[in-house]
């Protein structure tokens, strides 16, 4: 769990490999769950709906949506209750505080803040968190305007997120088992 909490916060292979190898592993399981995401013919048709001045954070929009979708429904994706999930996330932090970056300590600040991930569930939290993500961005960005156009995207975002779930759940058993295989555990 450590390196996929860790996978949007450490960046390039010389940090990568300062990690033991459990955690790289989860890093890299992280990083390839995004890339099957991102590539997945769902998603792209997706980012083809937004506005044209959204596209360039259709990424980040989805990314959130998709999170809002997962918590929306935990119970039909995990046995494990949400808000016990939530609270096992934050006991991995607590015991790993020396080997997590920066940037993952400062955005658990936020989240602890908020009572994230659990309160994802809550269209108008995943909203305030894009509208969040929005300001620590460089350059000026519309991710604070997303709830005008979120009525308009919100089915479709259900609807990739159900297709390509299931998907990269079963992409996820396959890593694993080969991982399995190949280091003997």
């Amino acid at each position: 769990m450590l390196g996929a909490l860790l996978g949007d916060f450490v960046r390039g292979q010389r940090a990568l490999w300062s990690y033991s190898r459990g955690i790289r592993d989860g890093i890299r399981l992280h990083r390839r769950i995004d890339k099957l995401t991102d590539h997945s013919h769902q998603v792209k048709a997706l980012r083809n709906n937004f506005p044209k001045e959204f596209r360039r954070y259709a990424g980040i929009v989805i990314d959130l949506g998709f999170d809002y979708e997962l918590a929306r429904n935990w119970q039909q994706y995990s046995s494990l209750d949400l808000l016990q999930f939530d609270r096992d996330v934050r006991d991995v932090l607590q015991r790993h505080d020396a080997v997590l970056t920066d940037k993952l300590k400062e955005f658990m600040t936020y989240a602890d803040g908020r009572g994230l991930v659990a309160t994802y569930r809550h269209e108008e939290e995943m909203l305030f968190s894009l509208a969040g993500i929005g300001k620590r961005l460089k350059r000026a960005n519309p991710l604070h305007r997303v709830g005008e156009i979120w009525p308009d995207l919100k089915q479709g975002i259900h609807e990739s997120f159900v297709s390509v779930f299931p998907e990269i759940q079963s992409d996820v058993e396959d890593w694993r088992k080969r991982r399995s295989t190949t280091t003997g555990s």
